[in-house]
């Protein structure tokens, strides 16, 4: 599909032109030089598609690039590789579902997209020996899915967690640091544009997900449904949560993660406000930065840590990606196992299963708020036990005193099913005010 060896030049159209979308096009215009040198061949975005000409723009970009028909670019002849950056699934998947059978290379950042359709894609590609990369979609600037896919081909993946979304992770190290409310950091993280307006797809553990999605399955060849994981986001930590976290010797972080026992051959993959030990090097990952921790048995435990989120970050993994593509177009070989030979991956998960709640086992954190009576704790307690859920450690303070009381427990490993139980069953309590909150520990204890 190369279209221009004469020349050098690889013809690439650029579907969306939002942050992304213009960070791409700021760098590849910056470093063109320099990737020429490193990869042997011209990179050009040679067409952009657009919702609106007219929208006023960071960069300049010659007006004959412009056009609103992006299926028009995913049609020419003349494109050698697709770059989708526009976002959401329905118009995303049938351009990109167009491109592949057209045996077109393309990259994406778009994790809800891969999430949703990735086998589908995926199957596509090979249908057509076309090729799809989406380093972009997960952990921004860090190379996590060429670490799990390439650099670490040889591991058997136990565990891999971490930090994967810069704008929850930023929310909570300003909580944390300046005491505030959710509200009230988030409504500035969104003046700042460190946020969305409408931030519930990253607040709510929704972005977080889709983007664990995507490593369970490079790590593990199979697809977990969103419907079989845990999804819990960070609206309801308060700044006393974070105190009483620290009191504990631990920190609150938004995490990933995606758990294999070798010997049941069950998998699991989830999300949620979790709390880790103070000395744990992820617990000190503050701010916009991303973390992620991957344990193999041949390698050992190697950590991961950078930008994951912003124009930049992003637009590194997307113009790796574009230099991959022109590799493979180039005639580079394809890695071992990649994300375009869906068998190969069917193999590697022949008989791997998705467990059930009752085989994930941790440690939890439990805050309630309850009525200041007599004989309360002991109908709490009393709860807890029928559930098989051992208390470990209590905090109680005053909520309003003589009236309601704050307790946190910490318990000893239980499994997500008798929590849950037990939460519902705590919420049902007339000693009990308002909703049980639940975060799951992560420490040597629980793994």
């Amino acid at each position: 599909m190369f279209n221009d060896n004469a020349k050098g030049t690889l013809r690439i159209g650029l579907l969306g032109f939002g942050t992304v979308g213009q960070g791409v096009w700021k760098h590849l215009q910056h470093n063109r030089d320099l990737l020429q040198r490193r990869i042997g061949v011209r990179l050009e975005i040679t067409r952009i598609g657009v919702r609106d000409l007219n929208k006023p723009r960071a960069v300049k970009v010659p007006a004959g690039k412009l056009t609103t028909d992006m299926r028009s670019i995913v049609e020419d002849p003349e494109i050698d590789i697709v770059c989708e950056l526009i976002g959401g699934t329905d118009t995303a998947r049938k351009l990109t579902l167009r491109a592949l059978e057209l045996g077109k290379c393309v990259v994406s950042g778009n994790k809800a997209l891969i999430s949703a359709y990735g086998a589908e894609l995926f199957q596509m590609a090979n249908a057509h020996n076309a090729h799809y990369f989406f380093e972009a979609s997960v952990a921004g600037g860090i190379p996590i899915i060429k670490v799990v896919r390439e650099g670490l081909i040889a591991n058997r993946f136990s565990l891999i967690y971490g930090i994967l979304n810069g704008t929850c992770n930023y929310i909570i190290t300003r909580m944390e640091r300046e005491g505030l409310p959710f509200d009230t950091i988030l409504a500035e993280a969104q003046k700042l544009g460190y946020a969305e307006a409408e931030a519930s797809l990253d607040v709510d553990g929704w972005d977080t997900a889709h983007k664990a999605i995507i490593l369970g399955y490079l790590a593990h060849g199979r697809w977990i449904p969103l419907k079989r994981m845990l999804v819990q986001g960070i609206r309801d930590v308060t700044p006393a949560d974070i105190s009483y976290a620290r009191e504990l010797g631990y920190k609150i972080k938004l995490l990933a993660l995606i758990t294999r026992d070798a010997k049941t051959r069950r998998f699991f993959v989830r999300v949620h406000p979790t709390l880790l030990p103070l000395k744990n090097i992820m617990a000190n990952v503050d701010d916009v930065f991303n973390a992620v921790s991957v344990s193999g048995d041949v390698s050992g435990t190697t950590l991961h840590i950078g930008r994951g989120a912003g124009q930049d970050a992003t637009a590194s993994a997307v113009i790796s990606d574009l230099a991959d593509a022109a590799l493979v177009i180039l005639g580079a070989p394809e890695p071992v196992i990649c994300e375009e030979k869906p068998h190969l991956y069917q193999q590697v998960a022949k008989d791997l299963e998705i467990a059930d709640l009752e085989e994930i086992t941790g440690r939890y954190y439990l805050r309630l708020s309850v009525k200041d009576a007599p004989g309360v704790l002991e109908q709490v307690a009393h709860e807890l036990a029928k559930n098989n859920v051992s208390v470990a450690t209590m905090i109680q303070r005053d909520d309003v005193p003589g009236k309601v009381a704050k307790v946190i427990f910490t318990t000893h490993i239980s499994n997500e099913k008798s929590i849950a139980q037990a939460v519902k069953d705590l919420g049902k309590l007339p000693v009990v005010k308002g909703k049980p909150f639940l975060m799951r520990i992560l420490d040597q204890k629980s793994l």
